[in-house]
């Protein structure tokens, strides 16, 4: 017989992410999926897959906890919602105790995340107006290049030099890639300074802590952004075993509390 378990879903608008966990706050299993037009069946899809890892099916579940750009949009969700800003801090801070700033690269914003030793919130700032330093601008930049997507970081880590981008913009910084394709710069180079640019405007936004956390599907997907945000800090990186999943991990974090605390009311009662 399957053991009960605890759902986070992470509806993003570009993926959508499920994490299951038992009531240690173990991380049992996971899905992610483009979220795509149809949220509703993609959540369910993400949740059927993440069930299936751990060999548990709907009936198992004690509670779940949506999150992200389409959290209202997920049938299966029997708690309140919560927002994404309260998972990923939720999320991190449970995996990296203490005094920490969380970098979240997602497909369409970014998000810097303060949260003190307590694991409360102190502050944040998103960027929301500009794709600059999210995974639209890397898919934009991999489009232009007409380089598979998933071979970009293996690319920009093999570069001997690198052509920095003038600008922060995605269309003009699309102009200077083609403009360094037209001089015969390597594409390498092009796209090492194509992940500089990235993240260095990610780091601009706020000022940070000593620990620095990063998380995102951009993240997961490009490991040597971690490596060049280490050294543009001067400092190491930590970096989640699933980066991707901080998100929904906090939702089930918040889903498993709900249940405690039903759990002590009824005790109480």
């Amino acid at each position: 017989m399957a053991q009960p378990v605890h759902v986070g879903l992470d509806m993003g608008a570009s993926r959508t992410k499920v994490a299951v966990i038992d009531h240690h706050g173990l991380l049992l299993g996971h899905a992610v999926k483009k979220s795509g037009i149809d949220f509703a069946a993609t959540a369910s899809y993400c949740l059927d897959m993440a069930l299936e890892q751990v060999g548990a099916n709907r009936q198992d579940i004690i509670t779940a906890v949506a999150t992200g750009y389409g959290r209202n949009n997920v049938a299966f969700v029997t708690e309140k919602t919560k927002t994404e800003i309260g998972c990923h801090a939720k999320g991190c801070h449970h995996l990296f105790a203490g005094e920490i700033t969380i970098i979240d690269i997602g497909g369409q914003d970014n998000k810097i995340i303060k949260v003190n030793a307590a694991g409360q919130r102190d502050s944040f700032k998103m960027n929301r107006k500009c794709a600059a330093g999210t995974g639209a601008f890397l898919e934009e930049m991999s489009s232009r290049l007409d380089i598979p997507l998933d071979e970009m970081n293996s690319l920009a880590s093999q570069a001997t030099e690198m052509i920095k981008l003038g600008s922060y913009c995605t269309v003009f910084s699309a102009t200077e890639v083609l403009e360094n394709i037209r001089h015969g710069k390597p594409v390498a180079d092009i796209i090492k300074g194509i992940f500089y640019s990235m993240i260095q405007r990610v780091l601009e936004m706020d000022s940070l802590t000593e620990k620095v956390v990063l998380s995102g599907g951009v993240v997961a997907h490009n490991p040597y952004l971690v490596e060049m945000a280490s050294d543009l800090i001067c400092r190491p990186i930590l970096l989640p075993d699933f980066p991707q999943f901080t998100g929904a991990y906090g939702a089930a974090l918040y889903a498993m509390d709900e249940a405690a605390d039903k759990a002590v009311g009824n005790t109480t009662n």
